[in-house]
This record gives structure tokens, sequence and C-alpha cells, in this order.
């Protein structure tokens, strides 16, 4: 799964690397994260027509917009069902009734610039059967330092007990899809969040894409990721500084999973 990533690249620099052409305010006021955590608000990118007279009626224009992690199904009659829905597995997709009209019309990315995994730990020689499995936390982030993209989903969720003027009526809010583990990430978790080659950005974003071809889309080539072990302050969502991301010098994991760069 995917539970914590960091996003703290400054909005412009995300609209200037991915081709975004509007930042909402919300978006540009996010402050940085270096621990975001379920149901925090998010930078999500998208690809809408403009609204003209109150209507999506302009031109497709991708833009930066903040979303909740955690995907609120239109149908949901609470939007506490978010917080069990921050991942979308690859493989369902098309099954789950919650992802699979997003998948056809509301794409997204969620730029990042890594994300972090527990690794599961032996217990010590002579621990107690039931004794807490240690973990050895990973910063995974892609090898050549550029932006980690990854593949979501968005949707609205109309708050009905607001009225129709009432700018909070609508929720937005956002999953990321995971997949398999590749082979150089499996022994940290089986699962990974699926980053987006750039060359993959314009067709996961393309309103005009269907569901089967953003299938493709998302089971095909991904980003080389390296992994860092780093200290267990990110465990805890009130820490959130730049030092989460930085090596542990002292790892408990008595075999470091190494990949990719620095």
């Amino acid at each position: 799964m995917c539970g914590r990533y960091a996003s703290f690249r400054d909005a412009q620099d995300l609209a200037d690397d991915l081709a975004v052409a509007d930042i909402a305010d919300d978006a540009r006021l996010l402050p940085p994260s270096w621990n975001v955590a379920p149901t925090d608000p998010v930078r999500i990118v998208v690809e809408r027509p403009r609204r003209i007279d109150g209507k999506n009626t302009g031109e497709i224009t991708r833009s930066l917009r903040v979303a909740r992690w955690g995907l609120v199904p239109s149908w949901a009659k609470d939007p506490g069902v978010g917080a069990r829905m921050i991942n979308a597995r690859s493989e369902s997709l098309l099954e789950k009734s919650a992802f699979a009209k997003p998948l056809g019309v509301r794409r997204c990315l969620l730029p990042a610039d890594g994300y972090f995994e527990w690794r599961k730990l032996e217990l010590p020689p002579g621990a107690p059967a039931k004794a807490k499995v240690p973990k050895q936390p990973y910063w995974i982030h892609p090898d050549d330092g550029d932006v980690a993209a990854l593949a979501g989903l968005y949707e609205f969720w109309r708050d009905r007990s607001k009225a129709d003027d009432d700018p909070d009526r609508w929720l937005v809010s956002a999953t990321v899809i995971t997949t398999a583990a590749s082979d150089d990430l499996e022994r940290i978790h089986d699962r990974m969040p699926v980053v987006l080659p750039r060359a993959a950005w314009d067709a996961w974003l393309d309103p005009a894409v269907g569901a089967d071809e953003a299938m493709a889309v998302v089971t095909g080539p991904q980003v080389g990721m390296a992994t860092v072990p780093v200290g267990d302050a990110v465990g805890s969502v009130q820490n959130n500084r730049p030092s989460l991301i930085e090596p542990d010098p002292d790892p408990r994991d008595p075999d470091v999973v190494a990949t990719g760069g620095a």
C-alpha cells in the first residue's frame, strides 16, 4: 500500500515540471509536507474543461488543484469512507464501483517527492512469540531525483446538507493507485504506488482516453526508485520536517535494501 508520502516542492515548480497551465489558489498556498497522511489535503494534477458561465464548456486545461486524500464515491452517504480508500488496487479498478467510473473519466496525478514504506523484520532471538514485530521505515523516491507522479483517481462528493450556494458543498477527494511491488522493492513491501514516467503523463490525464486504454497506461512501465532507510519519526503524523527523509545512521534492518541512486 501507500500510506505516507512527501510533497514539498513549490507549486510553481510543479506547474513548470508538469506543464500545468492553471494553479488553484488553495494549491498554491498548500504548505510543503514531509509526512502526508490519509485525509490530508494534497495537490492533484487534472485535465478538465474550463468553466464558462457555470458550466464546464471551455477548452481542456491542465490544472493543479487540491483534494482530500481518500476517495469518497459520489454515492457515499458519509465522507468518512474516504479514510478507507486512500489506495486503489490496479488489478481490480474495473471491478470496484468506487473506482471504475473515475478510471474512465476522472484520472489525476498526485505529485510527490517520494513515499514511505515499512519493512517487517525478524523478531530478535528469544523474543516472545507475541512480541511486536520490528519494522524499518524506508524513504523511496525516483532514482533520478525527478518528481514522482503517482497515478490516481479523483471524485466529487456533494454534501446535500449544505445550501446550493455554499462553497463547501462539494468535496474533491483522490486515491493513489497501487500495484504489485517490482522485484527490487518487494523485499520491503509487496505493494507499491504506480509512479508514471513522463511519457505516460499526457495519456493518463487525457479525458478522451477511455478506461481500457487507461489500464494499459497504469500497467505499463514505471519509474525506477531508490531506497533509503530512515528513522522512526516518520511513523507519527505529528512529525513533519525535512529530516524525516534523511538516512538513518544506524538502521535496525540487518539487511538494508538498496536500489537505484542515493
